[in-house]
Parts: structure tokens; C-alpha cells; sequence
């Protein structure tokens, strides 16, 4: 019984086949995308995070892979951007990242790369004021 979940390569040459499951794609696009300036971060799941809490990374996240109903590959990216980019050049820019990585490790295109912004990252102030805390209910008012 064949599995349905997995992305076929056949060799023209020989008539091999390569069966790629769509979560060591998601890794690649995962990877790539991490790299692209502007990107803080990829949005993750509850397993990301239980994994990052025991040690383990999790390179796939953020990104899922399915196929249409013409067989083709649909991106879908979950990125924080840094606050102050121009969100329309850095998603451009991640798309072309994406689509060109995986044509050169996989030989395999996306019919689309959809970018969905999860929310912006401001660089925290080093230069602020800390301001002090007070207790609303003082324990000697209390008593």
C-alpha cells in the first residue's frame, strides 16, 4: 500500500523512484528561511516548544507543505519580522530564498509560497529607564 503523504521523484534515466516525506521539505525551507534578513523568527507549535525546553531544535517550524488537488507543492510560511523592515521586500525576497532553495537541493518547484507576517519584533531599549516597581497594597497599610 503506497503512501499517499509522501512527495515522489522518479528517475528519468533508470526508473528509480525517491519518495520524500514533506516534513524533511518543510526542514529545508525552515533553514532557509531562518536565513533571510528581516526574519526574528518562525512561529512554532506546542511540540517546537516542549522540544526546545528539552534541548532539541526544530527546523521545520513555521512552515507547512501540502499538495493541491493538481499534485502540486503550496508553501505556507509563519515568520516574525523585525520591526522596521519593509514587510513587502522581505517577503519577495523569502519567496525567491525558498523557491530557489528548494529547486537546487530537491529539483522539485512550488506552485506558491504563501508569507503569512505572524506579528513584528521591536528591539528591546538598552537605553530606557527602569522604572521601579511599588506595591499596591503595602503590607504596613494592611495590618
Amino acid at each position: 500500500m503506497a503512501d499517499s503523504s509522501k512527495i515522489l521523484l522518479s528517475g528519468e534515466e533508470n526508473g528509480e523512484q525517491i519518495k520524500i516525506d514533506p516534513s524533511v521539505l518543510e526542514v529545508i525551507l525552515g533553514i532557509a528561511a531562518e536565513k533571510v534578513d528581516g526574519i526574528v523568527n518562525m512561529r512554532g507549535t506546542l511540540t517546537s516548544s516542549i522540544k526546545k525546553v528539552l534541548g532539541q531544535s526544530d527546523h521545520g517550524k513555521g512552515v507547512s507543505v501540502t499538495t493541491d488537488e493538481d499534485g502540486q507543492l503550496v508553501a505556507d510560511i509563519y515568520v516574525y519580522l523585525e520591526a522596521g523592515v519593509n514587510v513587502p521586500s522581505v517577503a519577495a525576497k523569502l519567496q525567491k530564498t525558498l523557491k530557489t532553495q528548494l529547486v537546487q537541493m530537491t529539483d522539485l518547484t512550488l506552485k506558491a509560497i504563501n508569507i503569512h507576517v505572524v506579528g513584528l519584533v521591536f528591539p528591546d531599549d538598552e537605553d530606557a529607564e527602569e522604572f521601579e516597581t511599588t506595591e499596591l497594597f503595602p503590607k504596613s497599610e494592611q495590618e
